[in-house]
């Protein structure tokens, strides 16, 4: 199992395909972009679900998410999926999109083996969505929702992030499109991993925040008190269930003590924490003819150092320097 010095156990498995998007949402990269990893830099699709199978068959991995940058640019994703699916024993699986193209993948995907998608959808107002995101892309996203749902990967989980000044009045609203139409919300704190690493937690919108906005139109109730376990999210009923809305704050309401996650980059890396400053090479072990058992063992030894938590409250902390987009969500 994948163990750390704290006796957390990884479980949860975060596989980023690509760095590559097809938006430019302003908390996570610049306007013109990043210079993307070379093509020869990437993980092959072989290469990927071989450490997927290490992960599921070795060393106790029971859920994996694909994400980016954006999964859904990565061609051989519904090969991806399918062969990740066929593994024993089977992993749950699934992706985090923005959701552009999803209303023509959503149904291959589900044939393929996906069990569920986590759509980004920030705001409602096309306006907005084009000055968050610099293109005009939210018809796209909402179709790809509404294809989801259709296509049975439910329960629809939709994320959030509010920005001071530019959706963040829009928490209610969002979470009324939500109840709707059946999608489960996700409200999640903006985090220091932006490439222009421009975040300020004076500016950060926060969980307290976001809760307060919320009750002003409905009435919250934790949903299991004390219950929470590695869940991210804290979840409240809404006007008594059985929907709910969850808030991640994870900043401000740090979840570390219980996080289960191990994240595999694009290039082959393997993080320990979304923050952390430190990577593992597994692609140059693999491709220098490593057995599954001493790329298991280097696994293993990368997440036995894991940290306590992800420090942002310490004064010494670091921001990574690779953004969001090139370490996987």
């Amino acid at each position: 199992m994948l163990v750390d010095s704290f006796g957390r156990v990884a479980t949860d498995l975060r596989v980023s395909l690509t760095d590559r998007c097809n938006l430019r949402c302003s908390y996570c990269m610049p306007p013109e972009g990043l210079e993307w990893l070379p093509k020869p830099e990437l993980l092959t699709g072989d290469e990927i679900v071989r450490l997927v199978r290490i992960g599921v068959e070795r060393l106790g991995i029971a859920e994996v998410r694909f994400t980016g940058g954006e999964p859904l640019l990565r061609r051989e994703l519904v090969d991806i999926v399918s062969r990740s699916a066929a593994l024993t024993p089977r992993p749950h699986l699934s992706i985090t999109t923005n959701g552009i193209g999803l209303d023509r993948l959503a149904a291959p995907l589900t044939a393929a083996g996906l069990d569920r998608v986590n759509v980004s959808l920030d705001t409602l107002d096309r306006d907005t969505f084009v000055k968050l995101a610099h293109r005009d892309r939210l018809p796209d996203v909402l179709a790809g929702l509404a294809a989801a749902d259709a296509a049975g990967l439910r329960p629809v989980k939709v994320n959030s992030v509010l920005m001071r000044g530019v959706n963040d009045h829009e928490p209610a609203a969002l979470l009324g499109y939500c109840l709707e139409r059946g999608y489960e919300l996700r409200f999640i704190e903006q985090m220091p991993l932006d490439a222009q690493h421009g975040w300020r937690r004076d500016t950060m919108v926060t969980a307290d925040e976001i809760l307060a906005h919320l009750l002003t139109r409905f009435d919250l109730v934790p949903e299991d008190p004390g219950e929470r376990g590695s869940a991210p999210a804290e979840r409240f009923l809404v006007n008594g269930g059985p929907a709910t809305v969850g808030v991640i704050g994870s900043v401000t309401r740090p979840f570390c003590g219980s996080c289960d996650r191990v994240r595999l980059t694009a290039d082959g890396q393997i993080r320990n924490c979304l923050f952390a400053t430190e990577e593992s090479d597994l692609r140059a072990a693999l491709r220098g003819g490593a057995s599954d058992d001493e790329l298991a063992e280097r696994w293993a030894s990368a997440v036995r150092v894991k940290k306590a938590g992800h420090g942002i409250d310490d004064p010494s902390f670091l921001q990574p320097a690779r953004p969001m987009s090139a370490i996987g969500g």
